[in-house]
């Protein structure tokens, strides 16, 4: 790992008044949680549910085959054993310690939030929530995965009987605008932007990394990203790795 880039990073976070974070999937993969849109995933998908991930967690799939919608989703966005990772760690303690204002996130694992972080905006939503579509009834994770409460694979509520969704936002569905907006928000005021874990390829989400107008954007990526000719420090290494390296002890 580059110590220049890492001095620079420690240089620039502390000098900052106001950091926010956005991140992606690789800061779950780091917890041993998949990328659904990676090579492996995709095939994976079409050769065990023979579809797509966007097709699988599609409204169009939960409205005409919640069966195989629902079968999916267990199967690939629920990992019960994922533990926060030296990223989730690192985050929440430079919450703590008053330098970073706010964590954006496309993941829906709920992991910043159990890392000890406070001020989070789920822009997909999170597999922690889910309501009955019908009475719009609250339901945790352990009543939509207990099988006595599901009819194949589909979780339907105790009150109604309508289906039990989660609170993600699936293909073909929009954001929730009150969480964008508070979320774009949150980038403009910061004077440092970190992006991390994340190719910046799914949108509308990343595209909200065009209100950032600060004095500092790093990006911090396993691989390229198609922001990295306006980062002022790209760093190609593991977020963990990094952010464990400034901020982790």
């Amino acid at each position: 790992m580059s110590e220049p880039s890492i001095s620079k990073l420690a240089e620039i976070i502390k000098a900052s008044k106001n950091t926010a974070f956005f991140g992606g999937a690789g800061v779950s993969t780091e917890s041993n949680i998949p990328d659904f849109r990676s090579e492996s995933g995709l095939y994976a998908a079409q050769e065990i549910y023979g579809a797509s991930p966007e097709e699988l967690l599609s409204r169009r799939c939960y409205d005409r085959k919640p069966e195989l919608f629902f079968r999916y989703y267990k199967e690939n966005l629920i990992y019960l054993d994922a533990k926060p990772n030296p990223a989730h760690i690192a985050l929440a303690k430079m919450e703590r310690s008053g330098l970073l204002s706010a964590i954006i996130t496309q993941n829906v694992d709920g992991l910043h939030q159990t890392a000890g972080s406070k001020t989070v905006y789920e822009l997909h939503g999170t597999n922690a929530r889910h309501y009955c579509a019908l009475c719009r009834k609250v339901y945790d994770l352990d009543y939509v995965l207990d099988p006595a409460n599901c009819d194949n694979f589909v979780p339907k509520c105790g009150t109604c009987g309508g289906i039990v969704r989660p609170d993600v936002v699936l293909y073909g569905e929009t954001l929730n605008w009150d969480i964008v907006q508070a979320a774009a928000d949150a980038i403009a005021a910061a004077d440092c932007l970190i992006v991390g874990g994340t190719s910046l390829v799914v949108y509308p989400a990343a595209g909200l990394i065009q209100y950032f107008g600060g004095s500092n954007m790093v990006l911090i990526n396993k691989s390229d990203t198609p922001y990295d000719g306006y980062a002022d420090l790209v760093i190609n290494e593991s977020i963990g790795a990094v952010l464990s390296e400034v901020f982790g002890n």
